[in-house]
């Protein structure tokens, strides 16, 4: 009798590894979308969003189809900071996400305003939530920074302070969580092409970029998701991948609206930018 029992055991916790490793393949293999730059108003001067309504539902339809497991939206939610119209829209299609598919937004510099203050990151706060928070999803542990703090932080020097030293914690608490891949989210791209590359409108300061880049090669950050530029971009300092995503919204250049798709399997991480009319059938990673 006991020789039986020991073997329903033995069955049975053998069964629990076999879940317990397939669950470990299942959160080291998945896709999320990044996406930026909706901005609500941008394509007709804030007289009406019709536009941007029109892709952003399409974008969400097709997050219900193909089904991630989240999206990240970098920044510049709506075009005119405080609009309450643009916010609503913005609130209202966001609400059609499947709710299995978690949403994760970041502020950009048309929400917080070029030069934050702090009147105008509480507004953001009670209308979009945290302009900074991690997220666990899969392996990844995210970080989601107001790059607009970075880029101009003169009317809100506490609050620039604040993040720059919550984001060391932050960093120290992906190296401690287990995950294979810690990941930033904000607005402003460091920079667009070059790591050494000039300042300028879209990307930011040397003095600043230097300082971040320094701290997350240490921390040993792999990836940085960017919008702001309206337009794809991308490149490398050290061992991470700078990625500047164009919008779901209006487009600056060559691009189509759309959206990037990322793939993840365990360390290694794909991406692909797609328009809004040229979304694949199916993700490829099962």
């Amino acid at each position: 009798m006991l020789k039986y029992i020991y073997k329903i055991a033995l069955i049975l916790t053998l069964l629990v590894i076999i879940s317990g490793c397939a669950s470990i393949r299942y959160t080291d293999r998945f896709s999320f979308f990044q996406m930026a730059d909706t901005q609500f108003g941008f394509f007709n001067e804030n007289k009406e969003f019709s536009r941007e309504t029109r892709n952003f539902e399409k974008a969400i339809s097709e997050t219900n189809r193909l089904k991630p497991a989240f999206i990240v939206i970098c920044g510049d939610l709506v075009n005119k900071p405080g609009d309450m119209a643009q916010i609503n829209e913005y609130k209202r299609i966001a609400a059609m996400l499947d709710p299995a598919i978690k949403i994760y937004n970041v502020s950009g510099n048309h929400d917080v305003e070029n030069i934050p203050t702090p009147a105008a990151l509480q507004y953001y706060q009670q209308h979009f939530g945290p302009d900074r928070y991690t997220f666990r999803s899969g392996n990844i542990f995210g970080i989601v920074l107001n790059s607009s703090l970075i880029k101009d932080p003169a009317k809100a020097p506490d609050e620039a302070a604040a993040q720059d030293a919550w984001v060391r914690t932050a960093l120290e608490d992906g190296k401690n969580s287990g995950s294979r891949n810690i990941m930033i989210f904000m607005h402003h791209p460091f920079f667009l092409n070059s790591a050494d590359e000039p300042n300028q409108y879209f990307n930011i300061d040397l003095d600043k970029r230097k300082i971040y880049l320094e701290l997350f090669e240490r921390y040993k950050v792999r990836q940085i998701f960017a919008g702001h530029y309206h337009r794809n971009a991308g490149g490398r300092a050290g061992n991470i991948e700078m990625i500047t995503t164009g919008p779901v919204g209006r487009p600056l250049g060559s691009d189509s609206s759309g959206f990037r798709i990322v793939n993840v399997d365990g360390t290694s991480v794909k991406h692909k930018y797609y328009p809004l009319d040229s979304l694949p059938e199916r993700l490829n990673i099962k």
